[in-house]
């Protein structure tokens, strides 16, 4: 594919905009066949139909929840594939954003940055660089060559290393104004509130990293969209908290957030042990996909099915299914 010019700052701003909203980080389905454990596509395809049915603005192939550090290359490059495609389907006016998750070692991030690129995905979300050893320069110089390679796409941060600070991300920027968002996935609202001001407070769309527990309190200090996993399940509980946080309703907000508690607690005990598997089981539950999960995650024992049931049972009454 010959070189695309790089996106122009109107484009670039139209999409910083795009990215202020719930951002679904959807889950890859696999097959019953725990020996093949092989991609139902069929069901990809059908549950991000459903995300972009709900309005859902922004979907995140590759995502954690969707399983990338278990996907083979080809399935990472099937599930972009997958993922453009059916938000290409749905009705025109309710399109999706497609932001595709890309990482591991440098030539492999750029090799999936210009698949993304070419399979018609909008933007790229990196995940943080897999090694023992960063440096900030390195960091700078990673992300610089992904955000270099794909010009004409808009790139997304994914921050889960407090040494990360504003003045890096200011840095990057200057030289690759495509780097227009920033996942902010880390537990501490006072950092993310001073990141946020050296980096840029207007100069990027800050996303909440940690979904709808974190939301309300990132939201207060600067952040305009959250990204959620809960929404595979729950669309309509996840617009609802969108709502009522760009409305200024935080009394609401958490009222919304009590409602999302135990869920999101359940897959965040254990340093997030079964942050896949318990939105899983509850798609299983509704009848949406299979429970199955790759090592070095699990299906869940039968007590937190349990505990899975009580929380949709308690939705379902309140409307939210």
């Amino acid at each position: 594919m010959p070189d695309a010019l790089p996106a122009t700052a109107e484009h670039l701003r139209a999409l910083r905009s795009r990215l202020a909203t719930v951002v679904a980080i959807p889950v890859t389905p696999f097959t019953a066949d725990h020996a093949a454990s092989a991609v139902d596509w069929d069901q990809h395809a059908a549950l991000i139909a459903r995300l972009v049915d709900h309005g859902v603005g922004v979907v995140t192939p590759n995502g954690n929840t969707g399983e990338f550090y278990t996907l083979s290359d080809t399935e990472k490059r099937r599930a972009v594939e997958s993922t453009v495609a059916a938000v290409a389907a749905a009705a025109v006016g309710s399109r999706a954003e497609v932001v595709a998750g890309v990482g591991l070692d440098l030539p492999c991030a750029l090799d999936a940055a210009r698949h993304a690129r070419d399979a018609g995905a909008g933007a790229l979300m990196v995940h943080q660089p897999v090694h023992p050893y960063r440096s900030a320069e390195g960091w700078i110089e990673y992300h610089r060559a992904v955000a270099d390679a794909v010009p004409e796409l808009g790139v997304v941060l994914y921050i889960r290393d407090e040494r990360v600070n504003g003045a890096h991300i200011a840095e990057l920027a200057a030289h690759s104004p495509n780097v227009i968002g920033v996942k902010y996935a880390i537990s501490d609202p006072v950092r993310f509130a001073a990141v946020a001001r050296d980096a840029g407070l207007d100069a990027f769309a800050w996303i909440a990293g940690l979904a709808e527990l974190s939301a309300p309190g990132y939201w207060a200090v600067g952040a305009t969209g959250f990204t959620s996993g809960l929404v595979n399940v729950a669309p309509r509980l996840s617009a609802a908290l969108l709502e009522a946080l760009r409305g200024g309703d935080f009394a609401k907000a958490m009222v919304l957030w009590e409602a999302v508690r135990d869920f999101e607690e359940l897959r965040a005990a254990d340093a997030s042990a079964d942050n896949v598997s318990v939105v899983k089981e509850a798609l299983a539950q509704l009848g949406l996909a299979g429970r199955e999960v790759r090592p070095p995650s699990r299906v869940l024992p039968p007590a937190v099915r349990d505990r899975i049931s009580v929380v949709l049972a308690r939705w379902r009454e309140g409307g939210w299914l």
